[in-house]
């Protein structure tokens, strides 16, 4: 009789190291690990993490890169609606999770598994977000969360796993880092208490460079393409490029304080030069290019989309109805913007393009005018000011 399959989210880490010896050896399932990379892993870091899932007994290790449709998918909406969670946080790990979680459960369908299993604590927002995609696209498969379900300790997990033989170092690292595309997240003993905020040791980019300079991006159609002179195809070189001059000028890091999934508040450290940079250059240029209504209508549906996104409701039909809108937007979002890096900060200077506003040929704000005249401006006010005029009066006259 063949053994049920189960697809594990894999990280490699201390938590889905026990979910396979667990699910395996305790429960008797046929374990199919996978992991979805987005772009936080090195060509290293997947060949250990490989071979340590098959050291610890899976049937089969996946890797699925998802980096490209990571961007295309997700990334290139949060820049295209300025998307800042609380105006502060880029969502790196929200999104992030959300889509490896829905890549996890497409592997789980496309394989026939009974059953699929994350390592997510019942503390936080991940659970959330890995059972609400299984639930959707995989909704005929059992969801097995081993560590929320049995409320393990660390050292539960790790005294389990060295009486399976598993003679790994667990030791705890002081800062939980999580590497992705959009931005590096950062916990601590700090980020657990409201009034403390992180040591310079706790950043993975230490600060290397001290003298500022000024670099040039350049948009096409709401698409990173240039960055210092240098052009990119794809928009994911262009971030990383970017992340790289950035990062070590210590731009980019901050703690978000916001409110979970399961309603209690959380605060977490971040670094994310590139996303931070990117969202106010193109933020700049689309106020140099957009009209007031396209303005206004993308940060209320962009606030809605982020906050969607964030909450793991990335598959709900509204965010490609959203997505439409979003893209429609950008057709004029071109152009250079220029931004200055110094130590801890940057800036944008301006902008450069075709499709400017703020174009002479029509005036120049509080020196001259040449589209309309001094007695249409007279006839505006009036008529725009008629309505609380009138309404003015009549409160007058009834006081």
């Amino acid at each position: 009789m063949s053994q049920p399959k189960v697809v594990l989210a894999f990280s490699g880490g201390l938590d889905t190291s026990f979910c396979v010896k667990y699910l395996a050896e305790d429960k008797g399932y046929e374990v199919y690990s996978v992991l979805v990379d987005t772009g936080g892993f090195s060509d290293e870091d997947l060949k250990t993490i490989e071979a340590n899932a098959y050291s610890l007994g899976v049937k089969k290790h996946a890797t699925i890169s998802k980096t490209a449709d990571y961007y295309n998918d997700c990334i290139k909406y949060l820049i295209f609606g300025n998307v800042l969670k609380n105006n502060t946080y880029p969502l790196s790990v929200s999104a992030e999770r959300v889509f490896q979680a829905v890549a996890v459960a497409e592997y789980a369908k496309e394989i026939g598994a009974t059953a699929i299993a994350h390592g997510s604590t019942g503390a936080g927002n991940d659970q959330v977000r890995f059972d609400m995609a299984f639930r959707i696209i995989i909704p005929e498969a059992e969801i097995i969360t081993p560590i929320r379900d049995l409320k393990l300790s660390r050292e539960a997990e790790i005294e389990y796993l060295t009486k399976k033989g598993v003679g790994r170092e667990w030791a705890k690292a002081a800062y939980s880092i999580n590497k992705g595309l959009w931005g590096t997240s950062v916990g601590g003993k700090e980020t657990l208490t409201s009034e403390k905020y992180l040591p310079e040791e706790a950043w993975p980019t230490q600060v290397s460079k001290t003298e500022p300079e000024t670099i040039t991006l350049e948009f096409v159609e709401g698409e990173l393409k240039s960055v210092a002179g240098e052009t990119f195809d794809d928009p994911v070189h262009a971030i990383q490029k970017l992340a790289a001059i950035a990062q070590p000028f210590g731009i980019g890091r901050d703690i978000h304080v916001g409110d979970t999934i399961i309603g209690i508040k959380g605060r977490v450290g971040f670094e994310a030069a590139a996303p931070l940079i990117i969202i106010k250059a193109h933020h700049t240029l689309e106020k140099h290019v957009l009209s007031e209504q396209q303005l206004y209508w993308k940060e209320q549906l962009s606030n809605t989309y982020g906050t969607l996104l964030h909450k793991g409701q990335f598959v709900e039909p509204v965010m490609r109805n959203i997505e439409a809108f979003l893209s429609d937007t950008q057709s004029h979002v071109t152009g250079k913007v220029h931004v200055h890096l110094a130590p801890y900060r940057f800036y944008v200077e301006g902008i450069e393009s075709p499709f400017d506003l703020m174009s002479s040929k029509f005036g120049s704000y509080g020196e001259m005018n040449n589209a309309w005249t001094g007695d249409d401006v007279r006839g505006f006010s009036k008529v725009a000011s008629n309505q609380v005029m009138i309404y003015q009066k009549v409160s007058e006259s009834n006081d």
